[in-house]
Formats: structure tokens, sequence, C-alpha cells
């Protein structure tokens, strides 16, 4: 079945409406209207790159292609131009689709046809006819070189969602601070499209601004990285909403920012999961601890089997992606169809915890350092918003670790040397209780705020 069939069906009773921060657009209203208009048959089974900017546009189309186009690649704003024959050449896209305000020409050749997607719908008596299994491609967030292609069915990305319980008799208004063209978005943008409403994130909007958004359309359940929610925390405005759902996804989930949702939303579910665009959603976790029982590991619900007999997690499920395309494309999944994303694990008692990525790790002196089990401590000292550990050369060592610090407080606050000096001196005192002394950093900088990518995580340069 169709997106549009799975949505429109049931929109008018509901309610549901996508939000942008300039337009509310009902659902139930494309019934009778179209972004694509007499267009939508034109690109009935092509390959369409959507590079469409605005979010709520992008949005409308999404649902308005799948079941049409034999394959649509989602773009995100801020992808490189450099990268888009590259992008082009793997999908064999045919057709480039964007905003109708953009004047300029499509930044690539080799396309067969350029399509403006109207910026407003158009009333219109509309076909909806699905014609075949779209498959939706995804681009990784990597920070350096080209990305991978990576291809998605409508069945594999709905595979984790299971209908949330509506609160107070009223259907869940979903919120994301993630691009609803990564895999983290997606996935709240289907949740959202099959049983509510979505208020969308925009590129470059601040923080407090999206937070007061979000409050105003009554949003009940939100979700984005540890590092976006430890941002909306920094920003002085979290206390403007009020959900009954939180979820992180992207990074590691450490006990220090779960404690603090916690403490900003007594009432909420903490919900963290361990999900990527190539894996799927392997779990979720709703018990307020880092890191995932041992029991899940082996086959559960919704045929999603974990591994960790290598070392790191491995995960084999009905959400998987289909496979990277592109003609020197690597295997995404192993023999047996497990995808191994490189995320290392280690157990205590009867609980898995991760540690950190096997690329990002730190050699010094022939010990390894995970950067992400140091942030980990470093991120439990109760005025500690955020880090960011990295390597410095060592004569001796090699490397050394070092830390760049966030403290908790209002932005642009004055800070006491004196008392810099003391919470430094706790941050040391617990990495040197917790971790071997290899591990402890040998500098740590207080930082007034660390750089996101556009995804929503730490930018690490050693990883």
């Amino acid at each position: 079945m169709a997106l549009w069939d799975l949505v429109i069906g049931s929109a008018a009773a509901r309610g549901g409406a996508l939000i942008s921060p300039t337009r509310v657009m009902p659902l139930a209203s494309l019934a009778r209207a179209s972004c694509l208009d007499g267009r939508l048959d034109t690109l009935r089974g092509r390959s369409v790159i959507v590079a469409i900017r605005d979010p709520l546009t992008a949005a409308i189309a999404l649902l308005e292609l799948d079941g049409v186009a034999r394959r649509m690649v989602l773009c995100t704003p801020e992808l490189s131009p450099q990268h888009l024959p590259h992008v082009v050449r793997g999908a064999q896209a045919e057709v480039w689709l964007e905003d109708s305000t953009r004047s300029a020409p499509p930044p690539v050749a080799g396309l067969d046809l350029a399509i403006e997607a109207d910026s407003e719908p158009r009333p219109c008596t509309v076909e909806r006819r699905a014609s075949c299994d779209t498959e939706w491609v995804l681009l990784t967030s990597g920070t350096t070189g080209a990305p991978k292609l990576v291809a998605h069915t409508l069945r594999s990305l709905r595979n984790a969602i299971v209908e949330q319980p509506a609160h107070d008799g009223a259907a869940p208004v979903w919120s994301t601070f993630y691009d609803i063209r990564r895999y983290g978005g997606l996935q709240i943008y289907l949740r959202a499209l099959c049983a509510g409403s979505l208020v969308l994130s925009s590129a470059g909007e601040p923080t407090a601004d999206f937070l007061a958004r979000v409050a105003a359309a009554g949003a009940t359940h939100i979700s984005g990285t540890p590092s976006h929610w430890r941002k909306a925390l920094m920003s002085g405005a979290a206390e403007r909403v009020s959900p009954t759902y939180v979820r992180l996804s992207g990074e590691i989930a450490d006990q220090g920012i779960l404690d603090a949702l916690r403490t900003a939303y007594p009432a909420a579910v903490v919900a963290h999961a361990f999900a990527s665009t190539e894996a799927g959603v392997a779990f979720e976790v709703r018990d307020g601890r880092a890191g995932f029982p041992v029991a899940l590991v082996g086959k559960h619900e919704g045929g999603v089997e974990l591994d960790v007999s290598h070392g790191t997690l491995r995960v084999r499920s009905p959400g998987s992606a289909l496979a990277y395309l592109g003609p020197d494309a690597p295997a995404l999944k192993d023999a047996a169809g497990f995808v191994d994303l490189g995320d290392r694990l280690q157990q205590r008692d009867a609980r898995y915890y991760f540690v950190g990525r096997s690329g990002g790790i730190i050699n010094v002196g022939g010990l390894k350092v995970h950067p992400e089990e140091v942030e980990a401590v470093i991120n439990s000292h109760p005025q500690v918003r955020m880090s960011l550990v990295r390597s410095r050369r060592n004569a001796i060592t090699g490397a050394v670790v070092t830390a760049e610090v966030v403290l908790a407080g209002e932005a642009g606050s004055e800070r006491q040397p004196a008392t810099d000096e003391h919470i430094r001196q706790e941050i040391l005192h617990s990495c040197r209780t917790s971790l071997a002394a290899h591990k402890v950093p040998a500098l740590i900088r207080f930082v007034s705020s660390l750089e996101m990518s556009a995804s929503g995580k730490l930018v690490r340069p050693d990883a």
C-alpha cells in the first residue's frame, strides 16, 4: 500500500496537519490539491532527485510521489553541489524536482527533466494511482567524502512504527529536531502522517524559536539526537514544551542526558533508540538507563535480531535497508544478512553499554580510548551540559586525551574562574575514579559551544 493510501483515508477524521514556520497544511485538504498537479504522471516510473529545500513542500511531495516514482532520492539542503554527480549517477536519476522559487538551473548535467513543485498546493482533481513499490533513497551523513546512497522501501521504513496511544483522547502531535529527509526525521514524519500531526523543523531556525512553535502546536511527542536535546536544555526555552514522549537517537544516550531530560520532563516517557540509516531501528529502551538489557540480544519484536558476538552490535531486520546504490557500492549486509556499523559494546552485569565507534579510537601509547566512554563520565557531572573528547599529539605517547566541555547555565552568563577550576578538578576526580589512567584527559577546556553537524551530531575531528 502506498503512503497516500495509508494517510489520507483517516486524515479528515483525526485532523492531522503538517506545520511549518509559516503555514499549517491540513492533510485532508491534500485530497483535493497537489504541489505537483498534472506533472505527477510525468514522474511515474522514474528516478527522481527530490531537491526541494522548503521542508513543507518536500513533505507533501514525498507523500505524493510514493507509489508513483520508481525511486526518489531525498537530498538534504546542505548537500554539497560537488557530490551531486555522484548521487545522480548512483541513483540512475532522470528527473530533478525542486522548489518553484528556485531560479537557477539544476546544478548537475545528465538529467532528462527538471520540474518545479508548487510551494502552495493547487486545488485540482488528481488521480491517485499507485503503480510501483517506490525506493526511498537516503544519503548518509558523513562529515567528509561523498555520501553513500541507501535504498529503502516504505515497508522497511515503517517496520518499527507502532501506534502511539492518544493523549487525552487526541491524536499525537509529533515534532523533531531532525530534517525529515534524514532517517531519524523520516521515522517521525511517517509516524505523524499515519497517526497525528507534525511540526516541521527548519534549517537555521534558532532552537528557542523552534521550541516556541512546538509549544504553540501542543506537541506531545518530540525526537532528536542527544546533542539536539543538550542544545535545547541550554537554550533557556526547554520549559516551554510539555511532551508526554521524549525520544533520543543517532548518538550514544549517556546517563547524564537521560537524567537531565527526566528532570526537565518528569511526566514524559524518555526513550532512547538505536537506529541507523542502514540498519533501521534496532530497539528502543524506556527504563531511563543508558545502554540496553542483555535480554534484547537475539530475535525480538518486529523480526529484529541483535548479535554482539563480534564485539560490535550487528542487526538483522526487516527494517534494514535493501542495499547501497552505485556501480562501486560496498555490500551493506554480510552473508548472513546482518548490518555491522562498528558500534562497540561493553557488558556490565546484565546490560550492554555503547563505548564508541570502531573508527573513532584515540591511540595513547598503544592503548585504545573511545572518546564517547570518557564523555559519558564527564557528562555525568551535574554542572556539565555536553563535552567533546579528542586527541592531541604528544611526543612520548603519540597522543593524549583532551576534552572541551560546555557547562550548564544560561548562555552568556558570567563565569567565575575559581568556580570553573573547582568543577575542572571534580571532573578529573570522576575520570580518575572511573577510567583507566590513559583515558583521563590531560587537558580540560571550558567552551561556550560545540560544533554540531547538519544531522544533529557532534562533529568529531578524530572520527
